[in-house]
């Protein structure tokens, strides 16, 4: 051995830990055996948040049932509050897709805090006579309680976060429909005429939809409030004190101020992944309906000369190497992707939710992941879309006008004050002729400028209106 490293060992043996290092032999055997995403815990700062608050809580639960050393929770809580203050993260070095059921996770927190530990209270990192990453700072707890109850901690900060884009994005939605409430234009069903509405009804559909998502999100939030610590192994609570479920659940209610509740059975919660499917599908269908927005802005801004050319997207950077000024819609494009992606990691949820076997589903770390990347994906691309394209939006407003007066679909607004065969004529002649349905209308007498003009008033077409049928 040189003196840069240090000697660990575990049940398998002996292994050189550099020295400097705050994280153990388990963990190195980890950081070596799981080359996989490339993405490691460091990268997400919530989860090792969310551990520390386990630790802390796990610690003082402890020390309160005469279980642990009042010094050694000393330590233990002081290290976690330097994790909580952004402090060593890189020593979180296990790949985030690990096999184990995220044994590799705990352990790599348990080293770390351990071994900061035993430098606030005067040792060398590794000299674990003094505190025990196991012993000590695992007391009463296994991964199989620790991992999924730190990663519903997490789960919540992150969703928390997603729904304040979520709200920033409907403001932004909700703003243009107030502006173009005066902007009238066709509505399309099957990408055909229908009847005519207004620009603002449009963007206002969208901003309703996210509100509704929002809520939905919530709901599906409220189910990961419940924690199984205190199950250890499977759920039986072996090795633990008996008092150790419920005073542990209050300890970590009071650092991490959430309003968590232990399971009612903790056998059920130690294996149940349901409320990982539940969020999963949630955000699913969040990246769904922002998908179909998305779509929408890209065909109502086609153009500008060949599309529907109704409103104009922000250019945000040249769209092509060989076509001079042209101007892609990126923003809508790359939210499409982020999409595509979240139902991607919905399958993959859903596949190790149900691949879990017996008293427990060691398929979590994948599960974790997906869900991280699924949340900060839709965050980024809410926060995106919003400020770099649905905030900079205008109407072609000439344009929605002349697409209302020589569509087809006029006439169905037409309909009750001039009658079905009238109306039925002046379609006829409109698409044989290619004449404006506007102009044939006066043309044949049907109606004065001035009653067509009323017809067509934005706030005469925003809500239902009673006319007497010809």
């Amino acid at each position: 051995m040189n003196n840069t490293c240090r000697i660990e060992h575990d049940s398998l043996g002996e292994i050189e830990v550099p020295k400097d290092v705050y994280y153990g032999v388990q963990t190195l055997r980890a950081k070596d055996n799981f080359h996989i995403s490339g993405i490691t815990m460091s990268h997400y700062p919530r989860l090792i948040s969310a551990l520390a608050y386990v630790k802390t809580a796990a610690a003082e639960a402890n020390v309160s049932l005469g279980l642990l050393e009042e010094e050694k929770c000393r330590a233990i809580s002081r290290a976690c509050e330097e994790l909580l203050e952004g402090k060593l993260h890189d020593h979180f070095v296990v790949d985030i897709v690990q096999g184990g059921a995220g044994t590799s996770a705990n352990m790599n927190a348990n080293e770390v805090i351990c071994n900061r530990a035993l430098e606030l209270m005067g040792h060398e990192k590794g000299q674990y006579e003094y505190l025990h990453p196991l012993n000590d700072v695992n007391m009463s707890q296994s991964t199989n309680d620790v991992f999924p109850s730190a990663l519903n901690i997490a789960l919540i900060l992150e969703i928390r976060e997603l729904m304040e884009a979520m709200k920033h994005l409907r403001k932004n939605f909700a703003a243009k429909g107030e502006e173009f409430a005066d902007v009238l234009k066709m509505g399309r069903t099957q990408l055909q005429d229908a009847v005519p509405m207004t620009l603002g009804q449009e963007f206002t559909a969208w901003a309703v939809t996210i509100g509704e998502d929002l809520q939905r999100v919530d709901e599906a939030e409220n189910l990961i409030y419940e924690i199984n610590m205190g199950a250890t192994a499977i759920g039986t609570g072996l090795n633990t004190h008996p008092d150790y479920t419920r005073t542990v659940t209050e300890k970590l209610v009071e650092v991490t101020t959430l309003n968590l509740k232990s399971s009612p059975d903790l056998v059920e919660a130690t294996q149940d992944t349901g409320a990982y499917v539940q969020l999963s599908g949630v955000l699913k269908r969040v990246a769904v309906k922002l998908s179909k927005i998305c779509n929408d802005l890209r065909l109502l801004s086609s153009g500008p000369r060949c599309g529907l050319n109704e409103i104009n997207l922000p250019p945000m950077q040249p769209g092509s190497t060989i076509m001079p000024g042209k101007v892609n819609p990126v923003i809508p494009e790359v939210v499409n992707q982020v999409a595509y992606a979240v139902v991607g990691n919905d399958v993959t949820v859903s596949m190790a939710s149900e691949a879990g076997q017996l008293e427990l589903n060691v398929m979590e770390p994948v599960i974790g992941f997906s869900l991280f990347q699924s949340i900060n994906m839709l965050r980024r691309a809410c926060v995106t879309l919003a400020d770099k394209c649905v905030c900079g939006i205008t109407a072609n407003r000439e344009r929605c006008r002349e697409l209302v007066e020589n569509s087809i679909g006029l006439v169905t607004a037409l309909n009750p004050h001039i009658g079905y065969e009238k109306s039925a004529e002046i379609a006829k002649e409109a698409m044989k002729t290619g004449g404006s349905v506007y102009d044939i209308v006066l043309q044949r007498g049907y109606l004065s400028k001035d009653e067509l003009e009323d017809i067509l008033r934005p706030e005469n077409m925003v809500k239902p209106r009673y006319v007497h049928h010809k």
